[in-house]
């Protein structure tokens, strides 16, 4: 599968380690039309029905970053992996909470130009298996004239198939974003779109008041991670709005949102 094949050959899917009704509020607040469909034991992932790289000017990479660093640092606890692939390159990030973004990437041809380090780095902050899973994602760093850019991220979803992951059926990184869209939709995935602040966040609270993520709605750490999305996402607003960076631009409302929600509700619980 050469990732440069095709009339639309960008495109990009979103991982995350959770089940979908983690991550449906969550992603509903970026206000992006999204497919969501489980992806195996404790994955999901999410499909961009638009392609808003093609109208606001930026790359998909710096745009699926912005969604996925939103949705790994709203989540507090579990982590985000952007596929994403165009034209000239091909390459994926990992967001993990407020911890800085880790990837890497390949040209089309496949030829590596990230560091090394960074996908041991990736593999750590996954919990992959530091010597088998990391013995087979090494190779990926190295030449292969054999291998494409798309090639490489199919390297790296076999190696997450270990940790659980299970693309639905034709789902595969390299593919057009009008393919994988239609594919996704074939194998029942949700449509999500923006919702209301309201709606949205009695799904979050459903979904989290009850669960282990409970201690981060009210007390100490509900205020730490309130106090520390409003840090990040303010100045990430205004880089994102200055630079005309509609990704970043929502990451940084997605976050100050969040942020400042997670305060107000800690003091009218506590009240």
């Amino acid at each position: 599968m050469n990732a440069t094949s095709g009339p639309h050959p960008t495109g990009a899917l979103l991982l995350c380690r959770a089940d979908p009704t983690a991550v449906r509020p969550l992603a509903r607040l970026l206000g992006e039309q999204l497919l969501l469909a489980s992806a195996g034991e404790e994955w999901s992932v999410l499909v961009p029905e638009g392609k808003p790289w093609l109208h606001g000017g930026e790359p998909v990479e710096q745009v699926v970053t912005g969604w996925a660093t939103a949705l790994a640092v709203s989540a507090a606890t579990w982590p985000v992996v952007a596929f994403w692939w165009d034209r000239d390159r091909a390459g994926f990030t990992l967001a993990a909470g407020f911890r800085r973004t880790v990837g890497y990437t390949w040209l089309a041809d496949g030829t590596p130009v990230g560091e090394d380090e960074a996908m041991r780095t990736f593999a750590a902050r996954l919990a992959l298996d530091p010597v088998l899973d990391v013995q087979t994602l090494e190779p990926l760093t190295g030449p292969d004239p054999d291998a494409d850019a798309a090639g490489r991220l199919l390297g790296v979803v076999a190696v997450l198939g270990r940790a659980g992951l299970a693309l639905p059926t034709g789902l595969h990184p390299g593919e057009s974003a009008d393919r994988l869209r239609s594919v996704a939709l074939a194998q029942g995935a949700e449509q999500l779109e923006g919702a209301g602040w309201r709606d949205a966040v009695r799904a979050e609270l459903d979904v989290v008041e009850g669960g282990p993520l409970g201690p981060y709605l009210r007390g100490p750490r509900a205020r730490v991670l309130g106090g520390a999305q409003l840090v990040a996402g303010v100045p990430l607003l205004l880089w994102g709005v200055g630079r005309r960076s509609g990704g970043w631009a929502a990451a940084g409302a997605l976050l100050v949102a969040h942020g400042a929600f997670g305060l107000v509700y800690d003091r009218l619980r506590e009240g």
